[in-house]
């Protein structure tokens, strides 16, 4: 016998061979959890810049009422 024949004969082989397996996939349900985040904040350098500008606000205020009366 040929090659040809054997090497037909093979290829049959494997796909009755691989008409016979059963191969199944399943998918699970995907669980989503919350998320829980921490911010620390730094309070102390908010304060500081509060003041800053609290002192360049009252600056203005004063420097309002001077030319307010000067005029």
């Amino acid at each position: 016998m040929p090659k040809s024949i054997y090497l037909l004969l093979a290829a049959l082989l494997l796909l009755a061979f691989q008409g016979c397996t059963q191969h199944k996939v399943e998918v699970a349900p995907v669980e989503i959890k919350p998320i829980h985040i921490t911010i620390d904040v730094n309070v102390k350098v908010d304060k500081a810049l509060d003041d800053f500008f609290g002192d360049v606000d009252n600056a203005e205020q004063k420097i309002d009422k001077t030319s307010s009366t000067t005029q």
